[in-house]
């Protein structure tokens, strides 16, 4: 009896490890696939599980986004986590908005770069940012109803 369950014991401990490897695989293969807009080799699995999603597209880097800043140029910034619930509600009503208004708004990932939080002074996600001459001009920050990101476009954004 004894011999059973240390054979069945074994089983399952190679059963999870060879689990555990399938998934690194796949996950390493769809960083691989995607092109990986985030310049890092190990991602969170939220944002794996985000890189092939169209809401997500049209990543920025901190130093990208800091440079684009500083150069004056108007930058709408989305900032969101993959894993935080009021981003997962938000983004599939914002990102179409933005489509159908013709606003170039590009998305950091707070979960990747969290550093960031104190970089633009981000207190909750979401926060749309826009910027003009290298200053913040608006910010809208939380889970709102499409009108009201239609409101913050068409005043902030839409008005240069």
């Amino acid at each position: 009896m004894r011999n059973k369950m240390l054979i069945f014991g074994g089983i399952v401990v190679l059963l999870f490890i060879a689990l555990y490897f399938v998934t690194n695989y796949q996950n390493n293969q769809a960083v691989e696939n995607s092109g990986n807009p985030y310049g890092k080799e190990n991602l969170d699995q939220a944002t794996i599980d985000q890189l092939d999603d169209p809401n997500y597209q049209n990543q920025i880097r901190p130093e990208e986004l800091s440079e684009r800043i500083e150069s004056g140029e108007p930058t709408t910034v989305y900032f969101y986590s993959p894993t935080c619930v009021y981003c997962q509600q938000t983004t599939p009503k914002l990102v179409p908005l933005t489509e159908e208004m013709d606003v170039e708004m590009v998305k950091l990932n707070l979960l990747e770069f969290e550093d960031q939080w104190g970089t633009y002074g981000i207190e909750a996600t979401p926060t749309v940012v826009h910027f003009e001459d290298g200053e913040e001009v608006s910010r809208i920050t939380g889970a709102h109803p499409e009108e009201n990101f239609r409101a913050f476009f068409n005043e902030v954004v839409l008005s240069e």
